[in-house]
């Protein structure tokens, strides 16, 4: 092969293999947040105007979710939780009276690695074995799937697909996992950029998170849901949002 012909060969499965990853990470635009809200409602979790979906990510943790549960049950409220594989794992009981409360489970992964960084097999394979410890654990199948760091890929969302699966990210969050951050901004953080209708991301673990700051989300909680309730707003899980789309009708 003479030079110019290796350099052809060489540039065109360059630029092949930079398209297909280009194709791959697509989807992860859906991580701008506005552009997310305003063109993506299903994948933003856009639901009735007069109800807020609370959403927790990254547990089930032995040291707080426990914590989260009984505040939740005072308050008369259930709420979605994205399990991680491997928090469940290490607290099966926990998760079983996570479900048990009322509360609604979907998955979060195994590991809480970036899915652009996975090929299609590691990602079908980590969603899987999430997606089976939870229906093995709580005795029905999740329905529902939020990728770590909110970032899907091609990949992911044919994992998804063939796994039944739907993806749901969320309209507001708090920055709660900061190590900065204080009740009052979480619940400000919060505040700015939610409307009814929106679903709250929020952390009932530390364990991709800031140490501790578990105790922050839980201290903002009470002041959020008095919030949600003083502006007409009703607060539940993803399956009572009455997001079109979210469960396949």
């Amino acid at each position: 092969m003479s030079p110019r012909v290796a350099r052809a060969a060489l540039l065109a499965t360059t630029g092949g293999l930079t398209a297909l990853a280009a194709l791959h990470a697509a989807p992860a635009v859906s991580t701008l947040g506005p552009l997310r809200n305003r063109t993506m409602p299903r994948l933003s979790g856009r639901g009735r105007p007069d109800h807020i979906a609370l959403t927790f990510d990254d547990g089930p943790d032995h040291l707080s979710t426990p914590h989260f549960l009984r505040l939740l049950e005072r308050e008369g409220v259930r709420a979605t939780f994205f399990l991680l594989g491997s928090m469940l794992a290490r607290s099966p009981g926990l998760g079983k009276e996570m479900a048990a409360a009322g509360h609604e489970i979907g998955v979060h992964g195994w590991a809480h690695r970036p899915l652009v960084l996975r090929g299609p097999r590691a990602t079908r394979d980590d969603l899987a074995r999430a997606r089976d410890l939870i229906g093995e654990v709580t005795g029905e199948p999740p329905r529902l799937f939020r990728p770590p760091y909110g970032v899907m890929s091609t990949s992911a969302h044919l994992a998804c697909r063939d796994l039944v699966l739907t993806p749901v990210l969320w309209t507001a969050w708090g920055e709660d996992w900061r190590a900065r951050a204080t009740p009052r901004s979480v619940h400000d953080t919060v505040m700015g950029s939610l409307r009814g209708g929106g679903t709250v991301l929020l952390h009932d673990s530390d364990c991709t998170s800031a140490t501790g700051s578990w105790r922050t989300t839980l201290a903002a909680l009470p002041a959020l849901l008095d919030t949600w309730r003083a502006r007409g707003w009703r607060t539940g899980p993803l399956r009572d949002h009455g997001c079109r789309g979210l469960y396949g009708a």
